[in-house]
C-alpha cells in the first residue's frame, strides 16, 4: 500500500510528448502494482493508485481520449497525440487514480517497490485493492 501521509511528496509526470501533464501526492518510498491483465500487460503499465484528492491533471484535458471495454467501469486514458495512457480511472477504485509510475518525472521517488497482482483472475482480487484510494 502506498502512503499518503505527512512523507508525501509531489510527484509530476506526464505523457511522452509532454501535451498531458499531472501532479499527483504520494509517498517517496512507492508500492506499485504489476498487473498481469491483457492491457496491463500489453501496455507495460505499473500502477500507483491513489485517492481523488492526490491528483490533479495540470494540462492536455482536451487532448485525453478514452478507450472502455469489458465491464466498461474503467475509463483508459490516452494522449491523442503520443498515445501513452499515463493515468487512468480504474474499476478497481472508481473513487481514485491509477498513475503509470514509468510516467512519473525522476527525482521524487526514493524507493520503488513492486507487488505483483493477479487482474487475470480479476474477481477473486480485485478487493485487494479497494484500500489504495481511500482519502
Amino acid at each position: 500500500m502506498t502512503d499518503v501521509s505527512a512523507e508525501s511528496v509531489l510527484h509530476r509526470g506526464g505523457c511522452h510528448c509532454g501535451a498531458v501533464r499531472f501532479t499527483v501526492r504520494a509517498a517517496a518510498r512507492i508500492t506499485a502494482q504489476s498487473c498481469n491483465c491483457s492491457i496491463c500487460v500489453r501496455t507495460g503499465f505499473l500502477h500507483l493508485i491513489v485517492p481523488e484528492a492526490a491528483f490533479r491533471l495540470e494540462s492536455g484535458q482536451d487532448l485525453l481520449t478514452e478507450y472502455r471495454f469489458n465491464t466498461g467501469v474503467a475509463r483508459h486514458l490516452f494522449c491523442s497525440r503520443c498515445g501513452i495512457k499515463s493515468f487512468y480511472r480504474p474499476r478497481s477504485n472508481p473513487d481514485g487514480w491509477s498513475i503509470n509510475v514509468h510516467c512519473l518525472d525522476a527525482g521524487t521517488i526514493e524507493q520503488l517497490d513492486i507487488e505483483p497482482f493477479d487482474g487475470r483472475d480479476w474477481d477473486a482480487n480485485a478487493a485487494r485493492l479497494a484500500h489504495l484510494s481511500a482519502g
